[in-house]
């Protein structure tokens, strides 16, 4: 029997794995700004955002 030494290789870390989302943290990264960018020119619609969904959470995830 002749057996196949094929080499698997698996990531063993996080940095063997940098290519494939390497393009996903520039996205991420605008996201966030524009974010920022709308809490300062909004910031009372961000604070109702934040409350309303802090009480659905809180409603939802009651521990009684």
């Amino acid at each position: 029997m002749a057996s196949s030494t094929k080499e698997h290789t698996v990531p063993e870390s996080r940095h063997e794995t940098q290519a494939r989302t390497a393009p996903r943290e520039p996205t991420t990264k605008s996201a966030f700004e524009h974010f920022h960018e709308y809490q300062r020119e909004r910031p009372e619609v961000a604070a109702l955002w934040c409350f309303g969904i802090g009480f659905v959470l809180g409603w939802k995830l009651k521990l009684w």
